[in-house]
């Protein structure tokens, strides 16, 4: 997903002959076959894509592959597997997407006259910048906090599950049922490859990398 990545070369997919029948089909699920949006409505997917995306930094070009992170959520909330608990200001997970997603279309539309799926790129971000720097914490009725917890812990899940990030930071995925055998820090697994740019701090790069975009 970079054109110059930490760990050239390496694939965690190279490694899915070690892994259970089960395991591999939970994965390769998150490639290409990932079911139809159960849970949001057409117009709530349009502003949750764009979100997630600005969430993680990830624009990529037309043509080019990217997660989709709306669709893991969607299958999520679908099945009711959340994580377990929420704040009690909040309202339960599903229900908060779907308030926070109308909260969200409504300050596009107030400030710019246009829903959030409709902005450009640069005028979703400022939106979104305005929203974590303003020193009111309620919004819509929400804890602000609280609402960025929701969407950050829903987009870097569904973001770092998915076997492409696992090779953008050189995890090596599922142990099991083979293992490891070089523990400790520094080791490598001989499937394993090293990181090309140890000094490089990842999200000074992330940003300049938007910035170039």
């Amino acid at each position: 997903m970079t054109a110059d990545p930490r760990f050239p070369g390496f694939d965690v997919l190279a490694q899915a002959a070690h892994w259970d029948e089960f395991t591999r089909a939970v994965v390769f699920g998150r490639l290409h076959q990932l079911p139809p949006m159960r849970f949001f409505t057409p117009q709530q997917q349009a502003a949750l894509v764009p979100l997630l995306d600005q969430l993680v930094g990830q624009r990529a070009a037309p043509g080019e592959p990217k997660v989709e992170l709306a669709r893991m959520i969607d299958a999520r909330l679908a099945e009711l597997e959340t994580d377990g608990w929420h704040y009690d200001t909040m309202p339960p997970d599903g229900e908060a997407w779907v308030r926070t997603l109308a909260a969200l279309d409504a300050d596009a539309l107030a400030a710019s006259g246009a829903p959030f799926a409709e902005l450009g790129w640069d005028d979703q971000h400022e939106l979104l910048a305005r929203f974590r720097s303003s020193h009111d914490d309620e919004w819509h009725g929400l804890p602000r906090s609280a609402v960025w917890s929701l969407w950050t812990r829903y987009a870097a899940t569904a973001f770092y599950s998915h076997p492409a990030l696992w090779n953008e930071i050189g995890f090596s995925g599922p142990s099991y049922p083979r293992g490891y055998k070089n523990l400790g820090v520094d080791k490598r697994e001989p499937f394993e490859v090293p990181d090309a740019h140890p000094d490089r701090d990842p999200v000074r790069r992330s940003e300049s990398d938007s910035e170039a975009r």
